[in-house]
């Protein structure tokens, strides 16, 4: 297994985090650093998956000052987080269960198996609860679908789960492509997810229902095109904010209207509409 190690002065980890977690890594692990220069070196450690061109390629958008190496870790060591994970129940009647996991649910039970790979994430964070929630409480049989940033593939299988009539998915990551794609086999759902590492700018179609689970700071930059891709009688599902501070984000996406705001464990799920 490929770890990625990025050495930084320790007042940029901040600005690597939101970096790395836009490209889709699943954890960082802050070590000290061996160099010392004009400030405290640090290193970040992650993962982007295992192939070492793709990860290059990702890595050409670090400053040049963010030194970065490939390091062969144990992966029995690192997938030690895997004996105690357990499902995460969304509603009485929806659960993300790992796909490694047997789960025992009441007849009737929505239960989406998802296997993260190297891409985040496995579903229990309150980012992806929240706007799974949302989701079913925008979506329509046969609606479509954008999910912006799909990491492990989560809000689109839960989309066609509930109904969706086709998923497109995109995500910077290249390792999202994969996982995602399986994510959706493994559900039953792989004919009606798309999945690619399309930029949104890039994205010509119109949407029912637009997801995007990205930290504010990104979110804001692409408000625009969350805007064009919106049909004109749409809904937009954000998260990735804090709760009681994304006034900010609802600016830069208006003239879109806030309908509903959910919050759990300190963030929140804003959907929106024209």
């Amino acid at each position: 297994m490929l770890a990625l190690v990025i050495a930084l002065p320790a007042g940029e980890v901040e600005l690597a985090s939101d970096a790395l977690w836009a490209l889709g890594v699943v954890a960082i692990e802050e070590r000290d650093g061996e160099h010392r220069i004009d400030d405290h070196y640090v290193e970040l450690w992650t993962s982007l998956g295992d192939d070492a061109d793709t990860v290059a390629k990702a890595a050409e958008g670090f400053p040049a000052r963010w030194r970065w190496r490939l390091v062969e870790v144990d992966e029995t060591v690192a997938e030690t987080w895997r004996a105690h994970v357990t499902p995460t129940w969304v509603a009485d009647d929806v659960v993300i269960c790992p796909a490694w996991i047997p789960v025992e649910a009441p007849s009737g039970t929505v239960v989406l198996r998802i296997e993260p790979g190297a891409t985040f994430g496995l579903g229990n964070h309150p980012t992806t609860v929240l706007t799974v929630r949302a989701l079913r409480a925008s979506l329509f049989p046969g609606a479509t679908v954008l999910d912006v940033g799909c990491g492990s593939g989560v809000l689109g299988v839960a989309a066609c789960a509930f109904g969706a009539g086709r998923v497109d998915a995109i995500d910077l990551s290249p390792a999202a492509v994969g996982v995602t794609a399986a994510n959706a086999a493994r559900n039953g759902f792989g004919g009606r997810i798309a999945v690619s590492t399309t930029p949104i700018g890039d994205v010509d179609d119109s949407y029912d229902v637009v997801v995007a689970n990205i930290l504010a700071p990104t979110l804001i930059e692409m408000a625009g095109d969350l805007r064009r891709v919106l049909g004109p009688a749409g809904v937009l599902v954000i998260s990735g904010v804090l709760s009681g501070r994304f006034a900010h984000v609802v600016d830069a996406l208006a003239p879109l209207q806030v309908i509903a705001v959910d919050e759990l464990e300190g963030w929140a799920a804003v959907t929106l509409r024209w």
